[in-house]
């Protein structure tokens, strides 16, 4: 009885994010700011650094249960984040109907950082997520990736950014 109460809480929670509660937590000027965090970030190491959020899950993955952690995984694999020549690519993706963040790392950088330092940063932005600073919490988290980013992969490994830029795809809920 508790597990169908629990599913039945979260699908109303997503059900009832609107666009409006998405923009309330992350206006315009906070994800400019969020993308401008990111390119400048650029200078110090030679990794990939991508910010997703979304307010909700919809239809299948809703329904399917997926976990933020399996979406998360979808929208690094959407995006190609993988295709870079170093492997130094980090999705920080933030599903704000459940206030959860994950950190998807290609496996370049994941095999020298690991679980427990990615799981460490989200927490941080979970905390200031839960006080509700979430410019302040992104721009943490993207402080703390380009910390780790840099001594893995220093600027002098190469010197442009392999992704194209997303927040021109889709400037509403991401930047890279």
């Amino acid at each position: 009885m508790m597990a169908i109460t629990s599913v039945m809480v979260r699908m109303g929670k997503h059900l009832l994010m609107s666009p409006w509660r998405l923009s309330r937590a992350f206006p315009r000027h906070s994800l400019e700011a969020v993308e401008r965090a990111i390119r400048d970030s650029e200078v110090v190491h030679a990794g990939e650094i991508c910010f997703v959020v979304e307010g909700a899950l919809d239809g299948a993955a809703l329904y399917g249960r997926h976990s933020p952690r399996d979406r998360a995984i979808e929208v690094f694999s959407h995006h190609r984040l993988w295709d870079t020549e170093h492997r130094g690519s980090v999705l920080i993706y933030v599903l704000l109907a459940d206030r959860s963040v994950e950190i998807v790392a290609d496996r370049g950088v994941h095999n020298k950082v690991g679980t427990q330092e990615w799981q460490r940063i989200c927490r941080k932005m979970e905390e200031a997520f839960g006080e509700g600073h979430y410019e302040a919490g992104v721009l943490t988290g993207i402080q703390e990736v380009s910390r780790v980013l840099a001594e893995h992969f220093p600027t002098s490994t190469t010197g442009t950014p392999q992704l194209q830029d997303m927040s021109a795809k889709d400037p509403a809920n991401s930047a890279c």
